[in-house]
């Protein structure tokens, strides 16, 4: 008799950010965009769920930011959140990333068929350069 494998998912996320003037309220913006509300704060964090995943943004003690993240470096390369459709991802670029003047990454949003054909996605960078995509497959 196989004994049944458990099952897992993500619960939270901690990003740890630089400036929290500067990254909490991005983060508040872009994950209350994608329907996430505001379950803990202070001035140095904030920590959102959707009922599923939490995200907590922390601000670092001071003396703990030196030498940055890089995406290329060992540990997280990038986040991404999963839509409903190539639209939500056109219009999440037009309504948010357009609308506060943020550098889009790779040309996106646009099709990435090295990934699979109908991988539509847009890339773009947090305040630390943390970076993230949203993606319809």
């Amino acid at each position: 008799m196989k004994s049944k494998k458990p099952k897992a998912s993500v619960y939270h996320i901690q990003i740890n950010v630089s400036n929290a003037r500067r990254s909490l309220p991005f983060y508040r913006a872009f994950l209350s965009y994608w329907g996430y509300r505001v379950v803990d704060q202070s001035p140095k964090h904030v920590g959102m769920s959707n009922g599923t995943t939490d995200f907590w943004i922390i601000a670092v003690e001071k003396g703990r930011s030196q030498g940055g993240f890089h995406r290329k470096a060992p540990g997280l390369n990038h986040i991404a959140l999963r839509v409903n459709s190539k639209e939500a991802v056109r219009t999440f670029t037009r309504e948010f990333l357009r609308k506060r003047k943020m550098k889009v990454l790779y040309g996106s949003p646009r099709l990435f068929p090295e990934y699979h054909p109908d991988y539509y996605a847009v890339y773009f960078e947090d305040p630390d350069r943390v970076k993230w995509e949203v993606v319809h497959k």
